[in-house]
């Protein structure tokens, strides 16, 4: 591989300020990745742990199970261990104090008297002992300072003499009977094995003060001890394993109903009222299943009772309905002959028959959306969609109620968009829901302007109905859409109404797909948001216009394509509302 494949430089070439910076750039940023990679992980491992009740109790019981077995082998097996690490030592210095009172007194009772005789003891003292000695590993006798060199200083082993430290020696010359230290003794593979190191001060015939070192290896004690650990270790696991076995089975026999439960509560929400908790036993949780289970049964019943209650009521509404149309044709045919003959009448009988052609008509309207409500309840609304322009709808319903709104000195304004706002739509009801929204403004509009504004995005067209009038509080807000609901039950409806506009409209909203939504304030006046999904089942992820907007300057309907039809050319003085139905007028 060349220095350029390498990434070096040529001898005498710093690196480049550039270069730097590219290898500190690509350090950041892999150090970037991988804390990136690190952080999802961390919180995978945070959700699968706060989202498992039964993990965190099997890992909490059994990290507190091992620490637990960990700090009480760790216990044990230090006591272990000084016990035979005590015993051994006692052992040791017992013999070594033995063997050096044997060597001693053999010395004593020697009649040597050369050099050769002197060195020849020694030697024989030194394999002696070595040979006696049980578990010894080296046998040494070392001249002591100050002692003339007679002989040479016999060993067993020339190779453990390294471990005689000079502390040691200082210490077995300064002190009257013994000393020892802890050693390591090499092995063949490399691993040390424990062992001790006993020095006695010994005095031989001609040669003077020597130092007598015995070497005793506690390999036997280390195997057992390490025997013993193993055990304890095989033991650890198998309680690790039996104790996370039954963490689990004791989290399972107490989670398991409880998931049961919920899984239960879970589909009675979905409307499958027959659902039922399985009980075994008779414990605690025993217990729970079955009150749960009586619950249920009773929250059945009531509702089965409440869902006959309304599906009478509805039945109800709907024969009278009905049954009320064949009188109703009977009157309404006499009352058009009186209608027509008033003219013979005197003005009070003529005032009469007026008066009773309008609440005839006026009852007509009310049978006609009773029959309707009864259609939405019984679940038998249906749409005839087709696509349409809903600007087109717009003008035309604004034309309808141009001069309802010229009576009561209100004018309607109109803003829409420059494109198209097709949508896939029941003209007919999305009629009726325009025209309910727009009266309704004119009859509470004070005289004000009517702003009627449409917006499209690309998943829904909105329509926004705003009067400046009278408007309403929040109590009043939320019973807007409820039936035959009236703000103030001593205001009069002075163009008439059945009270029941608003619930067809939202029926109607909603039978699309889409939404009524309402927002009012006293004396700042109120709006309605129809939204309508341009496509069946299209959701609407974003509404294409805010409900609580007001124009700074009322204007008239701008051409289709002038600036002015911008949406974004209205001032938003109020915030979009967080909730999805507010206030509105009934």
């Amino acid at each position: 591989m060349t220095d350029a494949a390498r990434g070096a430089h040529p001898p005498g070439d710093a690196p480049t300020p550039g270069r730097r910076d590219d290898w500190f750039a690509r350090v950041r940023h892999h150090a970037e990745r991988w804390r990136r990679v690190l952080r999802v992980r961390v919180r995978l491992a945070l959700r699968v742990w706060r989202g498992s009740l039964r993990l965190r109790v099997a890992s909490t019981t059994v990290a507190v199970g091992v620490i637990a077995l960990a700090l009480l082998g760790l216990l044990l097996s230090a006591q272990i261990r000084d016990g035979l690490f005590d015993d051994r030592r006692d052992q040791v210095l017992s013999d070594a104090a033995t063997r050096a009172e044997l060597a001693q007194g053999q010395f004593d009772a020697s009649t040597v008297s050369s050099a050769q005789e002197v060195q020849q003891l020694a030697t024989d003292m030194v394999s002696g002992l070595q040979e006696t000695s049980v578990g010894s590993s080296g046998v040494f006798l070392m001249r002591s300072p100050g002692s003339p060199a007679v002989i040479l200083d016999p060993s067993t082993n020339d190779s453990l003499r390294p471990l005689i430290s000079p502390e040691l020696r200082e210490r077995v010359q300064t002190e009257d009977f013994q000393a020892w230290q802890s050693v390591g003794i090499p092995r063949s593979d490399g691993g040390l094995t424990p062992g001790i190191a006993v020095g006695s001060a010994v005095t031989l015939p001609l040669a003077g003060d020597y130092e007598l070192y015995l070497i005793y290896s506690l390999g036997a004690e280390q195997q057992n001890l390490d025997l013993l650990q193993g055990v304890l270790a095989v033991g650890a696991v198998s309680l690790v394993v039996l104790l996370l076995a039954m963490a689990w089975y004791l989290t399972r026999q107490v989670l398991d109903p409880v998931e049961q439960a919920a899984r239960t509560a879970g589909r009675l929400a979905d409307g499958h009222l027959t659902e039922r908790m399985q009980v075994r036993g008779d414990d605690e949780l025993a217990l729970l299943g079955r009150s749960f289970n009586e619950m249920a049964a009773s929250l059945q019943d009531q509702i089965e009772r409440m869902a006959n209650l309304s599906h009478m009521q509805q039945r109800f509404v709907s024969d009278v309905s009905h049954e009320l149309r064949t009188p109703l044709t009977t009157v309404r045919m006499a009352s058009e002959v009186l209608y027509q003959a008033r003219g013979d009448f005197t003005p009070g009988q003529a005032r009469s028959a007026e008066l009773l052609q309008a609440q005839l008509d006026r009852f007509e309207e009310l049978l006609a959306d009773l029959l309707e409500i009864s259609r939405f309840d019984a679940g038998a609304a249906t749409l005839e969609a087709e696509g349409v322009d809903v600007r087109e709808v717009v003008r035309r319903v604004v034309d309808l109620t141009a001069p309802l709104a010229q009576n009561r000195g209100s004018e309607v304004v109109l803003d829409l968009p420059a494109i198209a706002a097709t949508a896939d739509i029941d003209q007919r009801r999305v009629e009726r829901v325009l025209r309910n929204l727009i009266v309704n403004a004119i009859e509470h509009g004070e005289g004000e302007p009517i702003d009627v504004r449409v917006g499209v995005n690309a998943r829904a067209v909105a329509v926004v109905v705003r009067d400046h009038g009278i408007g309403m509080t929040a109590p009043e807000a939320e019973h807007v859409f409820d039936r035959f609901w009236r703000a103030d039950p001593a205001r009069a409806r002075t163009l008439g109404g059945t009270g029941l506009g608003l619930a067809i409209s939202l029926e109607d909203a909603r039978l699309h797909g889409g939404d009524l939504e309402a927002w009012g304030s006293p004396g700042e006046g109120a709006a309605f948001r129809l939204t309508l999904p341009r496509r069946a089942g299209l959701d609407i992820a974003a509404k294409p216009i805010p409900l609580r907007e007001v124009r700074s300057e009322p204007e008239l309907e701008p051409p289709e394509d002038s600036s002015a039809a911008n949406p974004a050319a209205l001032p938003d003085l109020h915030p979009e509302p967080s909730t999805s139905h507010e206030e509105a007028k009934g």
